[in-house]
């Protein structure tokens, strides 16, 4: 079994830049193209879990974001700032959810838009890393994988 640790915003939600506050009370909400189609055919033999810098949301917040688009379903557990005590950037936010999860970076898989705050921290303690990045077509290190939306994957 593999682990999926997926990004939030702009990742498997849109996060539209006018949106203030939490996103579970925006007006609007919307998924990514092809999340679910993707999420529904990882989770048929994989845990998927979000892992996000969202400062604001609680757990329970994100929950709620999830729920309105109905990716809620195959998403196993939200990882954030307010129950992890550590924001999102570093390794050591990522080894506290493989610490939760009781994983090895090995199986684990982080899936994000952000090279800097995704990628680089999954990189430094062995987690393999799927950059969703419309713009690049090549990653600064070789085990990197690029892709460019999320019907890629």
């Amino acid at each position: 079994m593999k682990v999926y640790l997926f990004d939030w915003g702009d990742t498997l939600m849109v996060d539209f830049p006018n949106g203030k506050g939490k996103m579970c009370d925006w007006e609007t909400v919307q998924a990514v193209e092809g999340a679910k189609e993707l999420l529904q055919r990882l989770s048929s033999d994989d845990k998927i879990y979000i892992a996000t810098g969202a400062a604001e949301s609680s757990e329970s917040d994100i929950k709620a974001a999830f729920e309105r688009v109905g990716l809620d379903r195959f998403i196993s557990g939200y990882f954030c700032k307010a129950n992890l005590g550590i924001s999102k950037g570093s390794p050591e936010f990522l080894r506290s959810i493989l610490d939760k999860l009781n994983v090895t970076p090995e199986c684990v898989f982080m899936v994000g838009d952000s090279y800097e705050k995704d990628i680089v921290p999954a990189l430094a303690i062995g987690i393999q890393a799927i950059w969703l990045s419309p713009s690049t077509t090549q990653a600064p290190f070789d085990n990197v994988r690029i892709i460019k939306s999320l019907r890629e994957m």
